[in-house]
Protein backbone atom coordinates (compact mmCIF):
# COMPACT_ATOMS: atom_id res chain seq x y z
CA UNK A 1 0.00 0.00 0.00
CA UNK A 2 1.52 3.44 -0.70
CA UNK A 3 0.34 6.42 1.10
CA UNK A 4 1.28 10.47 1.24
CA UNK A 5 2.31 11.46 4.90
CA UNK A 6 3.40 14.36 6.31
CA UNK A 7 6.78 14.56 8.17
CA UNK A 8 8.87 17.49 9.85
CA UNK A 9 6.33 19.86 7.04
CA UNK A 10 6.84 17.65 4.05
CA UNK A 11 4.41 15.47 2.21
CA UNK A 12 6.23 12.38 1.32
CA UNK A 13 5.06 9.27 0.31
CA UNK A 14 5.39 5.77 2.08
CA UNK A 15 4.97 2.04 0.77
CA UNK A 16 3.54 -0.43 3.82
CA UNK A 17 3.65 -4.00 3.48
CA UNK A 18 1.95 -6.25 4.76
CA UNK A 19 3.55 -9.59 5.81
CA UNK A 20 1.45 -13.28 5.46
CA UNK A 21 2.07 -16.91 5.43
CA UNK A 22 -0.94 -16.64 2.71
CA UNK A 23 -0.83 -16.08 -1.28
CA UNK A 24 -2.32 -13.02 -2.92
CA UNK A 25 -4.67 -15.33 -4.52
CA UNK A 26 -5.38 -17.04 -0.62
CA UNK A 27 -6.32 -13.85 0.94
CA UNK A 28 -8.90 -10.95 -0.77
CA UNK A 29 -9.11 -7.34 0.16
CA UNK A 30 -11.08 -8.08 3.09
CA UNK A 31 -8.68 -10.78 4.63
CA UNK A 32 -5.51 -8.06 4.25
CA UNK A 33 -7.31 -5.36 6.13
CA UNK A 34 -8.90 -7.32 8.75
CA UNK A 35 -5.41 -8.90 9.25
CA UNK A 36 -4.17 -4.91 9.30
CA UNK A 37 -6.76 -4.20 12.16
CA UNK A 38 -5.80 -7.31 14.24
CA UNK A 39 -2.30 -6.23 14.14
CA UNK A 40 -4.14 -2.27 15.62
CA UNK A 41 -5.45 -4.27 18.46
CA UNK A 42 -2.52 -5.84 19.84
CA UNK A 43 -1.00 -2.43 19.34
CA UNK A 44 -3.21 -0.26 21.53
CA UNK A 45 -4.41 -2.96 23.86
CA UNK A 46 -0.79 -4.03 24.65
CA UNK A 47 1.94 -2.39 23.45
CA UNK A 48 0.56 1.39 23.48
CA UNK A 49 -0.28 0.69 27.57
CA UNK A 50 3.31 -1.17 28.12
CA UNK A 51 5.42 1.95 26.46
CA UNK A 52 3.19 4.90 27.36
CA UNK A 53 1.63 4.46 30.66
CA UNK A 54 4.41 1.66 31.77
CA UNK A 55 7.37 3.65 30.06
CA UNK A 56 8.45 -0.27 29.39
CA UNK A 57 11.15 0.97 26.40
CA UNK A 58 12.96 2.55 29.07
CA UNK A 59 13.48 -0.29 31.37
CA UNK A 60 17.43 -0.91 31.57
CA UNK A 61 17.23 -3.94 33.47
CA UNK A 62 19.11 -6.78 31.53
CA UNK A 63 19.25 -9.74 34.14
CA UNK A 64 17.14 -12.04 31.99
CA UNK A 65 15.50 -13.01 35.07
CA UNK A 66 14.84 -10.04 36.48
CA UNK A 67 13.73 -8.41 33.15
CA UNK A 68 11.14 -11.73 32.68
CA UNK A 69 9.79 -10.96 36.53
CA UNK A 70 8.75 -7.67 35.61
CA UNK A 71 7.64 -8.14 31.98
CA UNK A 72 5.40 -10.72 33.47
CA UNK A 73 4.12 -8.21 36.25
CA UNK A 74 3.34 -5.26 33.39
CA UNK A 75 1.32 -7.58 31.78
CA UNK A 76 -0.55 -8.41 34.60
CA UNK A 77 -1.32 -4.73 35.38
CA UNK A 78 -2.49 -4.12 31.96
CA UNK A 79 -4.42 -7.17 32.05
CA UNK A 80 -6.02 -5.77 35.36
CA UNK A 81 -6.19 -2.39 33.87
CA UNK A 82 -8.12 -3.53 30.43
CA UNK A 83 -10.71 -5.36 32.14
CA UNK A 84 -11.50 -1.97 34.81
CA UNK A 85 -11.49 0.22 31.76
CA UNK A 86 -14.00 -2.19 29.98
CA UNK A 87 -16.24 -2.57 32.95
CA UNK A 88 -16.39 1.14 32.86
CA UNK A 89 -17.28 1.11 29.11
CA UNK A 90 -20.42 -1.20 29.66
CA UNK A 91 -21.55 1.39 32.59
CA UNK A 92 -20.67 4.50 29.94
CA UNK A 93 -17.72 5.94 31.77
CA UNK A 94 -14.31 6.89 30.57
CA UNK A 95 -11.26 4.69 31.92
CA UNK A 96 -8.32 4.18 30.77
CA UNK A 97 -4.97 2.87 31.44
CA UNK A 98 -3.11 5.58 32.83
CA UNK A 99 -6.37 6.42 35.00
CA UNK A 100 -6.26 2.60 36.76
CA UNK A 101 -2.89 3.17 37.89
CA UNK A 102 -3.02 6.59 39.23
CA UNK A 103 -6.38 5.00 41.20
CA UNK A 104 -3.66 2.69 42.67
CA UNK A 105 -0.58 5.04 43.11
CA UNK A 106 -2.49 8.56 44.88
CA UNK A 107 -4.97 6.38 47.26
CA UNK A 108 -4.13 5.59 50.51
CA UNK A 109 -5.32 1.93 50.71
CA UNK A 110 -4.20 1.72 46.49
CA UNK A 111 -1.03 -0.13 47.34
CA UNK A 112 -2.85 -2.25 49.63
CA UNK A 113 -5.94 -2.70 46.82
CA UNK A 114 -3.28 -3.83 44.19
CA UNK A 115 -1.65 -6.28 46.41
CA UNK A 116 -5.00 -7.89 47.19
CA UNK A 117 -5.60 -8.39 43.87
CA UNK A 118 -2.47 -9.71 42.18
CA UNK A 119 -2.18 -12.51 45.26
CA UNK A 120 -5.74 -13.61 45.74
CA UNK A 121 -6.96 -17.22 45.61
CA UNK A 122 -10.40 -15.95 44.81
CA UNK A 123 -11.64 -14.43 41.43
CA UNK A 124 -14.36 -12.94 42.98
CA UNK A 125 -11.59 -10.00 44.31
CA UNK A 126 -11.24 -8.75 40.98
CA UNK A 127 -15.10 -6.85 41.20
CA UNK A 128 -13.89 -5.01 43.48
CA UNK A 129 -11.53 -2.82 41.62
CA UNK A 130 -14.45 -0.71 41.04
Amino acid sequence: MVRRVRRKNKLTTETVYLISSLTLAEMDARGILKNKRLYWVIEARLHHPLDISLDEDRSRVRQPNAALVLAMFRRLTVSLALHWVDRCRTRNQRGTVRGFQKRFHHSQIGPQKLSDLVFTKQPTAWASID
